[in-house]
């Protein structure tokens, strides 16, 4: 049965990719950050849809471990309180007052509550369908990243260039909490995230930043303040 679940699950994700052309994937895709816990008993399957995400061109994963569960008996080896402050950034936008595992949001807009691939499907595709605000392109150099934007639109704010690495997989063996004796693989798992400065939109963007590991790199816009991811760029 949860064979079945995956694959219906990987068939729902890929629904809307199969449409879209790769080059504009690969200019525009949509972010899907996804709030987790290793300690959270219902987690599993959010993080097994998560990982779907990974066959999409048009969509840069990444997974937020936050720590707030850690008191009931695992610790999360990726939960940071940065995330938990994100994510509290996001609900406090939205006139929430609580956070919750799992979460999903989609270009800092729509959240979406437990494992829903119909949902996260229907989200995906309505914001590819909005138009590009601004142009965005990252290279990388040996240890340097290269960041190059511009804006299309008349619309301009303040915007925050995020700068964070993703651990591609990662097979962790649960010991304690709810998940006790479960393995689980997890994927796109943030880590070392910095906003590398601020920017209005006004001039072209043009950033050089120095780099260490191998691991992928992802670069955000977003309007200050847990606003909408503007663009978004993934480097290899």
């Amino acid at each position: 049965m949860l064979r079945i679940l995956h694959s219906l699950m990987a068939a729902l994700l890929a629904v809307g990719a199969t449409f879209s052309a790769p080059a504009l994937a690969e200019q525009r895709p949509v972010v899907v950050e996804l709030y987790t816990s290793q300690g959270c008993s219902g987690c599993p399957p959010a993080d097994a849809m998560f990982g779907e995400l990974n066959n999409r061109d048009d969509v840069i994963a990444i997974a937020l471990h936050v720590d707030y569960w850690d008191y009931i008996g695992w610790q999360d080896e990726f939960g940071q309180p940065a995330h938990a402050e994100r994510q509290r950034a996001y609900a406090a936008k939205a006139g929430r007052r609580t956070v919750y595992t799992p979460e999903m949001v989609v270009n800092g807009q729509t959240d979406i509550v437990g494992a829903k691939p119909m949902v996260l499907s229907k989200a995906i595709a309505e914001h590819k369908a909005k138009p590009a605000r601004m142009t965005l392109s990252a290279s990388r150099d040996g240890d340097t990243l290269r960041v190059e934007g511009s804006i299309l639109s008349d619309t301009r704010t303040p915007m925050d260039i995020h700068v964070l690495r993703l651990i591609p997989t990662h097979l962790s063996e649960i010991t304690r909490g709810e998940n006790r004796g479960k393995t689980y693989e997890y994927t796109n798992i943030a880590h070392g995230w910095s906003v590398a400065g601020t920017w209005d939109g006004e001039r072209a963007l043009e950033l050089s930043l120095s780099l260490s590991g191998d691991d992928p790199v992802v670069v955000l816009v977003q309007e200050a303040g847990a606003g909408p991811i503007v663009a978004a760029a993934r480097v290899e």
